[in-house]
């Protein structure tokens, strides 16, 4: 985690193993679902910023901090993917360190042309420099799950996404087989017009360019607007 002053926000302590080592330098809000556990942890940390809940549902009142805040968190794989890109839209949380499937982690920082190029990294790499630090083997935890976890950071240079460029990127690749301009045509987009082959692939295609489509997509559909 990046050294800042910025709250901790972890999610899932457990049983708080890494708690211990975070309050010894950072101020901590913990988030637990598991009833028993956060009675274990009131125990263990009396002093503790406990939250006992489903996090997402935490979100759905706001950011999970009135201040600005790093998002530490070993996330269950089924989730991981929702849990980053709430974080992600968070204002206030500027950096997020997790431990994820390596699948996923390999899909965030995934960079143009790569196998696992998708919107997903366009738009996590929209908002944040993305970095993979290290993948850790199925051996390494008891029990051993069945899949190798990585550690990703995400270290934020914009505040949040653009809900509307994630709808277009999800249109862009809804069928990532056909050319992007097959995608794009129910959008009166045409790459040609941008001086872009009209064989690209989606993956073959760089952010900055996806965000150059939706800008004009966005202002081509201002202009239709204001001239009724």
């Amino acid at each position: 985690m990046p050294n800042t002053q910025n709250l901790t926000v972890e999610i899932g302590p457990g049983l708080g193993d890494l708690t211990e080592k975070l309050l010894e330098k950072r101020r901590v809000t913990a988030i637990e679902i598991d009833k028993d556990l956060c009675e274990v942890l009131k125990q263990k940390f009396p002093d503790l910023n406990l939250l006992c809940g489903d996090v997402l549902e935490f979100w759905k009142k706001g950011s999970l901090a009135e201040e600005n805040y790093d998002l530490i968190a070993n996330l269950p794989y089924y989730i991981a993917t929702n849990i980053i890109l709430k974080a992600l839209k968070d204002k206030n949380a500027k950096n997020i360190l997790v431990l994820i499937q390596k699948e996923v982690a390999d899909k965030f920082s995934a960079k143009v042309g790569e196998r696992n190029y998708s919107a997903l990294a366009i738009l996590a790499q929209s908002v944040a420099e993305v970095k993979k630090l290290f993948d850790i083997p199925p051996g390494a935890f008891v029990p051993a799950p069945k899949v190798t976890s990585s550690v990703i950071l995400f270290e934020k240079f914009n505040e949040t996404y653009d809900e509307e460029f994630a709808k277009f990127l999800k249109i862009a690749f809804a069928n990532p087989r056909k050319t992007l301009n097959k995608n794009l045509s129910a959008t009166g987009l045409k790459l040609q017009d941008f001086g872009l082959d009209p064989k690209l692939r989606p993956h073959q295609v760089d952010g900055s360019t996806f965000f150059q489509l939706f800008s004009a997509l966005k202002e081509r559909s201002k202009n239709g607007n204001n001239k009724k």
